[in-house]
């Protein structure tokens, strides 16, 4: 299944990132999404508390579950090993974090789920290589741009980058040719207003939008 992930992921190119939709908005957020063509979805852990872990955990198993043979679910913002355990106890197929932790990427790959951490800078990111990411997120790439991606990919070609954090429908071609593999994009597609007055057309259409913008 590692296998499986790892080239949705460079085929689709687009991870969509949940954050803060009520448990019962979860399977109809995501059947919009993929009737938008969206394969790729992941739920976050809270860094507040508001939510916790465990429930966490439970919402990645029943969009695990719903969602079957459809899309591939994973976990945002881990930034604890346990966290990782969780996702793997949970179904989920790979994990997403803010940061470079090797402790974080070591126990991803000994679950045998997909690795994509946090990097800013080369030394983030050959450390996060290192330690056997598959992918390592750019973040936050907003403010640097296209540039910095093109810049950082010269003397690290080997590293499959993902951009994330400020990718919209306006730049994201000009990420795409400075070389990224993927993207995670939330708000763009995940529209709380869309989600709680229903909407889920509308949010189908902007998966669609986004889809087909990263499509080569």
């Amino acid at each position: 299944m590692r296998n499986a992930v790892i080239e949705s992921v460079t085929k689709e190119k687009l991870i969509v990132i949940v954050r803060g939709v009520p448990r019962e908005k979860l399977v109809p957020l995501a059947e919009a999404m993929y009737a938008g063509g969206v394969r790729l979805l992941e739920i976050t852990f809270s860094q507040d508390g508001s939510v916790s872990d465990e429930e966490t955990a439970d919402r990645i198993a029943m969009l695990a579950t719903a969602m079957s043979g459809k899309m591939f679910i994973g976990a945002g913002t881990v930034t604890k090993e346990s966290q990782v355990a969780l996702v793997k106890e949970a179904g989920g197929l790979f994990i997403i974090s803010p940061d470079t932790c090797e402790g974080v990427i070591k126990k991803t790959r000994e679950a045998g789920l997909v690795s994509m951490p946090g990097a800013l800078t080369p030394t983030e990111a050959m450390t996060a290589h290192r330690a056997g990411a598959d992918f390592v997120k750019l973040f936050p790439i907003l403010d640097l741009g296209p540039a910095y991606l093109k810049a950082v990919r010269a003397p690290l070609s080997g590293i499959k980058f993902l951009a994330v954090g400020g990718v919209d429908l306006g730049n994201v071609k000009d990420f795409l040719k400075a070389g990224a593999s993927g993207f995670g994009i939330g708000s763009g597609i995940v529209k709380g207003d869309l989600i709680k007055a229903e909407k889920y057309g509308e949010i189908t259409e902007l998966a669609r939008a986004y889809v087909a913008a990263v499509s080569n």
